[in-house]
């Protein structure tokens, strides 16, 4: 397995990183500030053709493998983290679920726009009583008069708000937990589906997050995404990819934490001397990159796995806990050597460290991770 860059993954990545230095960057600080959506940055990316990334030409996406996308969302989180995560939850999300899962009628009627960026997606499977247990769900969705009848509630939802095809998990029966699971595209404007924004986020401000209330929302059997009763062994599915995009997301926070601490150092003077000279500075910068390289190689390992089509649960789980935490811990040495500064906006760490601690809680906190690392191993050896 070559976990090299090959020459077109450095083009990709090269065009990016211009991308989002000189779009996201400057105004990351005023997203978060305002709680407001970028609508600038999305237009950015559809413009450049990443709003399909892995997606099928015939459904008007742009191709591309794994390992690129892990390239793209690492580039985008190091300028804008919270950009980064609309982009995942739109695409390794939403609409990898419709391009993956969904018959040839949901794929053409509905992915091109997604792919194209003339529509977001979003993904919804959390619920107040139903956060790491999946199988808990307790929305349900009735069979009948040509449909689904939906009720119950959605929380955290990211792009929620703003998304025009929504793609929810529901049970028909509860007390058979995973067996009675499936999943239904809801669109934008569905009588019966109630959004509410949900602010005061911690970090990621600048992305949208929504509770979704379904009350008798009907929706046609041609909604019905796979088969009834394979909800659950969709998102799995789905969950096994995307956590390859959220430790993509950690590496390039925690990068931007290791360049950030890096300027400070060399600038901020102590004893007579750039604080970057003294043993224990230089210590924690050697720690930092160097788990940042140990996160980007697993990260690059779980991605390859996906594009060859082989087994890579183990590996996702692997790479989405290790640079979650790397990137938690990367923030907070950062937060540490800029001292005092680092404590005040506008200074970059500040966000950082608030945008890098959700990364070990959604899709699957990291207590969550270490379970399925484990019964992997445990059912292999």
């Amino acid at each position: 397995m070559n976990l090299r860059l090959t020459e077109e993954e450095h083009l990709i990545k090269n065009t990016v990183r211009e991308f989002a230095e000189r779009q996201l960057a400057p105004k990351a600080s005023y997203w978060d500030e305002m709680e407001e959506f970028p609508w600038e940055n999305i237009a950015g990316l559809s413009d450049l053709g990443l709003m399909g990334l892995t997606i099928g030409d015939e459904c008007d996406g742009s191709g591309g493998t794994y390992r690129q996308l892990a390239i793209v969302v690492e580039e985008l989180a190091r300028c804008c983290a919270a950009t980064s995560l609309i982009y995942l939850a739109h695409l390794s999300l939403g609409t990898s679920t419709l391009y993956r899962f969904g018959n040839s009628e949901q794929r053409q009627r509905l992915v091109p726009h997604l792919a194209s960026g003339k529509k977001i997606a979003a993904w919804a499977l959390t619920e107040p009583e139903a956060g790491s247990d999946a199988t808990n769900l307790l929305t349900s969705a009735n069979k009948g008069n040509g449909g689904y009848k939906i009720n119950g509630t959605k929380v955290f939802v990211t792009n929620g708000d703003v998304a025009d095809t929504l793609v929810i998990f529901a049970t028909q029966e509860h007390t058979t937990r995973s067996k009675g699971i499936l999943s239904l595209v809801v669109e934008k404007g569905t009588p019966g589906m109630d959004i509410v924004k949900q602010k005061g986020k911690m970090g990621m401000r600048g992305s949208s997050t929504a509770e979704i209330v379904f009350q008798d929302c009907h929706v046609p059997e041609t909604n019905l995404i796979g088969e009834e009763g394979n909800g659950f062994k969709i998102a799995m599915q789905i969950l096994d990819t995307s956590r390859i995009s959220i430790a993509a997301q950690s590496v390039g926070m925690a990068q931007a934490a290791l360049e950030s601490a890096l300027r400070y150092s060399r600038e901020r003077h102590a004893f007579g001397r750039p604080i970057a000279d003294l043993a224990a500075i230089q210590g924690s910068i050697a720690d930092m990159a160097t788990k940042i390289e140990a996160a980007r190689l697993l990260t690059t390992q779980a991605a390859t796995l996906v594009d060859m089509g082989l087994k890579h649960g183990q590996e996702s789980s692997m790479a989405k806990l290790f640079s979650s935490e790397i990137a938690m811990e990367c923030a907070n040495r950062a937060l540490q050597i800029h001292g005092g500064y680092g404590y005040f906006k506008p200074n970059s760490v500040e966000r950082l460290f608030r945008d890098a601690r959700v990364a070990q809680i959604y899709e699957g906190t990291s207590e969550i991770q270490r379970l399925v690392i484990a019964r992997h191993i445990l059912a292999t050896m």
